[in-house]
């Protein structure tokens, strides 16, 4: 019933469905920053979701953008509370739908945020620490699913170019250190970051083997690019 659900709105609707299936929520949508797939919507589990996650693109107002800013969950347990006010724009319009409880989730893979998890609810509704976890640990695994899924699994952009490989190469193995990640994931991370940015792989092995670019995770933030 959920993967129906989670279908309606996007491709991916078994990632929405995880999210539905595991916590007390009534609804779900994930979307995509960056690169190629800017603001894509990749599921909504219904029209609830999906307009909520419409409106903070459509009114460049909402949690999703602080939780892209400092890479923490923003956890709003009744949307008619004082406190929504930090978004005004979004809490005016949020008010229209039936959410009453909204929470977004950074996608975080490594110190990379690809994108959020928005769930709400019907009623007012405080999480557990447990299911905070769990909400956690579900958008770690979405963030990586969708890594293996948007980026490429070739180094097309650099093909044919053996220095261009070995620096790619070295580049992986400094994330590996900087993240504490298997070889595989350091990849992953460097080709999401050069999704994100709109930049080829290449490239962003090069700012990472000169040192530009660091993904070592730091509180609120994370594989930033120093100047």
């Amino acid at each position: 019933m959920f993967e129906q659900m989670a279908a309606r709105y996007g491709t991916h609707g078994d990632l929405c469905a995880a999210f539905l299936q595991e916590l007390p929520l009534d609804g779900a949508a994930i979307s995509v920053f960056g690169g190629s797939a800017a603001e894509t919507l990749m599921c909504a589990s219904d029209a609830t979701a999906a307009r909520l996650d419409e409106l903070q693109y459509d009114l460049g107002d909402g949690p999703r953008w602080d939780v892209f800013r400092t890479h923490l969950p923003v956890m709003i347990p009744d949307l008619g509370a004082p406190g929504v006010r930090s978004w005004p724009a979004f809490a005016e319009a949020a008010a229209m739908t039936n959410a009453q409880a909204f929470l977004v989730f950074p996608l975080l893979a490594g110190g990379l945020v690809i994108g959020v998890a928005e769930l709400y609810c019907n009623a007012p509704r405080v999480l557990s620490p447990a299911q905070v976890n769990g909400a956690t640990r579900l958008a770690s695994r979405t963030a990586w699913t969708l890594l293996r899924g948007l980026m490429p699994g070739s180094e097309s952009d650099s093909a044919g170019v053996p220095l261009a490989r070995r620096e790619i190469h070295q580049a992986t193995g400094m994330v590996l250190v900087q993240t504490d990640s298997t070889a595989a994931e350091a990849l992953q991370l460097l080709r999401g970051h050069a999704f994100a940015s709109g930049r080829s792989l290449q490239d962003t092995a090069s700012d990472v083997v000169s040192r530009r670019l660091d993904f070592t995770p730091t509180t609120g933030a994370a594989g930033t690019d120093s100047q």
